[in-house]
C-alpha cells in the first residue's frame, strides 16, 4: 500500500518575506494523518490555524495567499510545491508572520529542509485526486489569452508554455514539459528561481508587493538582460518555475494528483480557477489509494523514494 507521509522531527529556520520584507521564522512539524497541510499564525492570540485549500485561496496578486476570518498567510505556493514534489501529505507550518520566507526564491530550500527532518510513513493510505474528464478554464483572447486544463493520466505530468516578450526569457526556451513517471523533482524543477523586472519594482512596492524582493532570492531583469551575476541554474529556469509554481497551487486540491497539467501563460489566478472548476464538475475526479504498489504510477511508486534518496 502507497501511505501517507510527514516529516519524522519538527526543523525550524528564519527567511525574508519576498512581499512584506521582514524577518520570518517557520517552524515545520510532523502533522497527523489525514490531516493535510496546515499553516498555523502563532504571531497571533489567539492562534489562527488556516488548512491548504484551494476554497481559501484569496489573493493572487504575484502568490498564492490563503485568507480566513481576515487572517492571511501568503507566498505559500514553493513550500506546497517542495511538498508535493516529495510526497509530504500531512504538516504543520508555524509562522510568526503572515508569509512563507521566499529563501533562495526556489523550492530547492524547503526540499532541504523536509530532507533534514526526515520522512515517516503512516498507517493511512495515501489519497490520489483522479482526473477522469479533462477540465479546462480561459481567459482572454487573441495574443491575450491564457489558459489551464487538467486531463486523465495514470502519473503526474506538467508541461508550460510562457510569453514574455522579453528578450532573456524569450531567448531562455518559452516551454518546459516535466514527466514525474521518468524525471525527478529535485533535479529537474525544485531550483528554479522566480522572477522579476527592474521595471516593475516601484508598481510593486507600491501596491505593498516585492518588498523583500532582491539578487538573492530572485532572477531580476533589466530592460535587455538577466543582472544575477550567476545567471541561470536551467536553460529555460523561467519556465520551470512557472511549473514549480502549479505543482505548488495544484497542491492546494489537498492530493497529489493522477493528472497531466497543460497551461499557456497562467499564473497563481488561473492555477486557482482551474481547481475551483474541477471541483465543480463531481463527475470529472475521483479519490483513489493504491493498496498494491504495483499498480501505482511510477511517479509515486518509485520516484519519491529516489527523491528522499538524496537527503
Amino acid at each position: 500500500m502507497i501511505r501517507q507521509c510527514t516529516i519524522a522531527q519538527s526543523i525550524k529556520t528564519t527567511g525574508v518575506g519576498l512581499h512584506c520584507g521582514t524577518r520570518v521564522e517557520i517552524h515545520l512539524r510532523p502533522g497527523a494523518a489525514d490531516s493535510g497541510i496546515l499553516f498555523r499564525r502563532v504571531d497571533l492570540n489567539p492562534i489562527v490555524d488556516i488548512p491548504a485549500s484551494a476554497l481559501l485561496i484569496g489573493d493572487t496578486r504575484m502568490a498564492s495567499v490563503l485568507e480566513k476570518d481576515g487572517v492571511r498567510v501568503s507566498t505559500v505556493e514553493h513550500l506546497l510545491s517542495a511538498c508535493a514534489g516529495l510526497g509530504i501529505d500531512n504538516l504543520i507550518v508555524e509562522l510568526n508572520a503572515e508569509e512563507v520566507p521566499i529563501m533562495d526564491g526556489s523550492a530547492a530550500s524547503f526540499v532541504f529542509l523536509l530532507q533534514q527532518a526526515g520522512r515517516a510513513e503512516q498507517t493511512s493510505a495515501k489519497k490520489f485526486i483522479k482526473v477522469k474528464l479533462a477540465v479546462e478554464v480561459r481567459e482572454g483572447t487573441g495574443a491575450q489569452e491564457k489558459w489551464a486544463r487538467l486531463e486523465p493520466l495514470h502519473g503526474f505530468r506538467l508541461k508550460f508554455f510562457i510569453e514574455f516578450n522579453h528578450p532573456a526569457v524569450d531567448g531562455s526556451g518559452q516551454t518546459a514539459e516535466v514527466d514525474f513517471n521518468l524525471e525527478s523533482y529535485i533535479q529537474e524543477i525544485a531550483r528554479a528561481r522566480t522572477f522579476g523586472f527592474m521595471q516593475d519594482v516601484e508598481t510593486l512596492r507600491g501596491m505593498g508587493l516585492a518588498r523583500g524582493g532582491s539578487l538573492e532570492n530572485a532572477i531580476v531583469m533589466d530592460e535587455f538582460r538577466i543582472l544575477n551575476a550567476g545567471g541561470l541554474r536551467y536553460r529555460n529556469e523561467f519556465v520551470r518555475h512557472k511549473i514549480l509554481d502549479a505543482m505548488g497551487d495544484l497542491y492546494l486540491i489537498g492530493h497529489p494528483f493522477l493528472a497531466s497539467y497543460t497551461a499557456h501563460k497562467s499564473g497563481h489566478a488561473m492555477n486557482n480557477k482551474l481547481l475551483r472548476a474541477l471541483l465543480q464538475e463531481p463527475d470529472a475526479y475521483e479519490i483513489v489509494t493504491f493498496n498494491d504498489v504495483a499498480t501505482a504510477p511510477d511517479a509515486y511508486a518509485r520516484q519519491l523514494d529516489e527523491e528522499w534518496a538524496h537527503a
